[in-house]
């Protein structure tokens, strides 16, 4: 499946192109390995060999995407002299040149960043995404580059899938503190993909082993990021319009302007933290009200503090939390309570009505 060209450490291998199966309800996604051609690969993008980590792995899947490099042969090796030939070369190098597709970030000195309001230094896979994220989702999603939409995906995939790729390959901590993480988490992409380099208990330590891994690696980044582009395309991005919708609609739910309806299920929680800031939404929502389609009952929800943090800006009442139903109901005073979780983030009640009884009384309570 993969051979090693040339005695310096060099090793090539190709793949074909991700397949999205359209038939299907749900897109799936599968790499497909291949034999070396006996054509002539159009380009070359070199990486280093040796162990592998998220960011190269996805910067090489990603730039692979991209109409100048598609179908591009993957050059997996340090000799300089080798890596001055190829058409691109990301994560090695020493070089940071977006004129002549090379994108590493390893050199003194290096500072590069997103933009857009994003500070995290770029690994290789933010450079790529950088430079060639927008084309790719436009042609992913068969839109023009410059639609305001694409844009929009852009940054939110940024921010939501590539820049936690950056932000570990760089060594910066999610929370500003010295104190150590309250549990480990190592489920994350870049974990996953590390753990797909070959065990130091194998046997076989050879480039084609190394190769093989790296390019499971490619597969299981490239896998994600193409879903994250699913994902903001086909539930992201019209969640958006239909929370803005509602924003607008706050001040008819109830005069204080603290209570938005959603009165179509969504995503919501994705949105309402960027709108606010983007709309100026002064005072800030407190809670949210919908319909539970599985039980039929409506669900007051106690907005967070912020998108990574389970602290609400206004839990419901203290004196409501733990109970359910009758017990409830001698407490609040409000018809057709259901529960209200023991942490107060969020509650139920059996109408719209009374859902809104509920957040009105805890706004003032």
């Amino acid at each position: 499946m993969f051979g090693a060209v040339g005695a310096r450490g060099i090793t090539c291998f190709s793949f074909r192109h991700l397949i999205m199966h359209s038939k299907t309800t749900t897109p799936r996604f599968a790499l497909q390995p291949s034999c070396f051609s006996t054509s002539t690969p159009r380009k070359r993008v070199g990486t280093h060999n040796g162990s592998f980590h998220c960011d190269e792995a996805l910067a090489c899947f990603m730039i692979r995407l991209a109409d100048k490099f598609s179908g591009a042969e993957i050059v997996r090796t340090r000799d300089p002299k080798v890596l001055e030939t190829l058409d691109a070369v990301v994560d090695v190098g020493g070089v940071y040149d977006p004129s002549r597709d090379r994108f590493d970030h390893h050199q003194k000195g290096f500072e590069q960043v997103f933009g857009h309001g994003f500070n995290t230094k770029l690994s290789s896979a933010g450079l790529v995404y950088k430079h060639y994220g927008a084309h790719i989702i436009a042609k992913e999603l068969q839109l023009d580059e410059g639609d305001s939409d694409v844009h929009r995906l852009y940054l939110s995939i940024y921010k939501n899938f590539v820049e936690a790729v950056d932000a570990v390959d760089n060594g910066i901590n999610q929370f500003d503190s010295d104190k150590p993480p309250r549990y480990v988490n190592n489920t994350s992409l870049s974990s996953r993909v590390s753990r797909l380099n070959p065990e130091w208990t194998e046997p076989d330590q050879s480039s084609e082993k190394e190769n093989e891994a790296f390019g499971r690696a490619m597969g299981l980044a490239g896998s994600e990021f193409l879903e994250s582009i699913r994902f903001h395309a086909k539930s992201w991005l019209p969640a958006r319009s239909i929370v803005e919708e509602c924003l607008a609609s706050r001040y008819q739910v109830d005069a204080s302007g603290e209570i938005m309806v959603m009165h179509r299920s969504c995503p919501w929680k994705l949105h309402i933290f960027d709108l606010e800031k983007e709309l100026g939404v002064i005072p800030t929502i407190k809670y949210v009200l919908y319909k539970d389609d599985r039980t039929q009952n409506w669900r007051i929800q106690a907005v967070a503090v912020s998108p990574d943090d389970f602290r609400s800006r206004k839990p419901l009442p203290v004196n409501w939390r733990g109970l359910e139903n009758d017990k409830l109901l001698e407490v609040s005073g409000i018809s057709g309570c259901v529960f209200v979780h023991a942490s107060g983030f969020t509650g139920g009640n059996r109408s719209y009505e009374g859902a809104l009884e509920m957040a009105r009384a805890s706004l003032k309570a």
